[in-house]
């Protein structure tokens, strides 16, 4: 969902499908290393991931793909956790002792339960014991929420807090988003826009990673320079470390620190933000004057996708069945409203934060209303959406409609 495309190696199903870690990072070209040999190159994080055993290992791969996404962040991707069915099946390695392994190096953990099927087996509950003292990195996901009724969610996340409070035993309550997190368009259900407002939230979260994940490794250092520090005090069997040394910790802690924060901050402001659905512009940011009249200004969605240039309109073969289509719901001085726009796109159960990029992309001239063509070509838009294709960040030449390139060069030409 996250990186707007399938990755090799990746199998989605009902029951656990892979019992194999798979880390997705940054690639110019897409392959797949294993992890005996991954574990030996000097430039990856995971050379300590050695004392687990060639068992864990054969399960271990790296995915390096050419995903914009992941130029910002990696992903690990764990296997599902085994029913109570299953779990007579030993793994072959310690499960828990691997997730405790990356549970303290990564900057967020995303744990996702199925609305439908919620399960809590013996397994699940260990490995929520791997993760005990990083519930501050925790986030629980309710995935799949629009295939069951408001009734329905309302008990399952009762089930799930009340479990969750069963294993976690912190005042703080974990928070739980509420989310269709998966390649299907979502059912349109009652808690619709809880569903909308949910998924803004997690994608938030998750687009602050980066320029977060600096300050964290700031905070892990300073937790260990203090004990470091209380070591050297309260040990009277070993030698007291010397004065000077000392000095230089808390030099670090007072003045060195303080001043890597102000360096972090100015760094900050020079990132960018991030591609596809982590696209910070279009986080509920749409700029009125350039979005103006925009049906779905409230929402956002990016997505991407290469495709080839070509002088042909390719929506033209399609056109006399959109035209039916546009002509039905009565335009105004040839051309529909963004209002009547909406009305008709949400019937499609599209999210609607998909619906804004596709108006983004169709409404060319920016007036907040389409014509047959700009109208034709947001239907073709969102026939490739449904057919599980992925959306072009910006308008290729090829789906431009013929009246609008004069002017779309024109805007572009300084």
């Amino acid at each position: 969902y996250l990186l707007e495309e399938d990755f090799p190696g990746s199998r989605v199903g009902p029951e656990p499908t892979t019992d194999c870690f798979t880390a997705l990072m940054y690639g110019e070209e897409e392959r797949v290393i294993p992890g005996n040999a991954i574990t030996v190159d000097p430039k990856k994080p995971f050379r300590n991931l050695d004392p687990f055993g060639n068992s864990f290992l054969n399960r271990f791969q790296c995915v390096q793909t050419p995903n914009p996404v992941l130029e910002n962040i990696s992903i690990i991707d764990t296997p599902g956790i085994l029913t109570a069915a299953k779990r007579k099946f030993s793994r072959g390695y310690d499960f828990q002792a691997v997730l405790r392994w990356f549970a303290e190096r990564v900057d967020r953990i995303i744990l996702l339960f199925d609305a439908h099927k919620l399960e809590f087996s013996d397994e699940l509950t260990r490995a929520f014991g791997a993760l005990y003292g990083y519930e501050d990195k925790l986030r629980v996901v309710l995935n799949k929420a629009d295939r069951v009724d408001s009734q329905q969610l309302m008990r399952v996340y009762g089930a799930l807090m009340w479990s969750l409070g069963k294993v976690f035993r912190t005042p703080e309550i974990l928070r739980v988003y509420t989310g269709s997190f998966w390649s299907e368009p979502r059912q349109r259900c009652d808690h619709y826009e809880l569903i909308e407002l949910e998924e803004e939230d997690l994608l938030t979260d998750i687009r602050n990673l980066p320029r977060n994940a600096a300050v964290r490794k700031l905070n892990d250092l300073v937790k260990r320079a203090r004990f470091e520090k209380l070591l050297g005090q309260d040990f009277s069997k070993f030698k007291s470390l010397k004065p000077s040394l000392m000095r230089s910790l808390d030099k670090l802690l007072t003045i060195d620190i303080a001043s890597l924060v102000l360096l972090l901050q100015q760094q900050e402001q020079k990132k960018k933000s991030l591609p596809a659905v982590l696209d910070g512009e279009f986080l509920g940011t749409f700029r009125r004057e350039q979005f103006r009249g925009d049906p779905f200004k409230e929402m956002l969605k990016d997505d991407e996708i290469s495709e080839a240039d070509s002088d042909e309109w390719v929506v033209e073969k399609y056109k006399p069945k959109y035209d039916e289509i546009f002509y039905n719901l009565s335009p105004h001085a040839g051309k529909l409203s963004g209002t009547k726009v909406k009305q008709w796109m949400t019937t499609t159960h599209l999210p609607n934060s998909v619906l804004a990029h596709i108006w983004r992309l169709s409404d060319i001239d920016r007036d907040g209303m389409l014509d047959n063509e700009e109208f034709a070509l947001a239907v073709h838009l969102i026939e490739g959406k449904l057919d599980g294709h992925w959306l072009p960040r910006e308008l290729p030449s090829h789906l431009v409609p013929p009246s609008k390139r004069l002017s779309t060069s024109s805007d572009t030409t300084v």
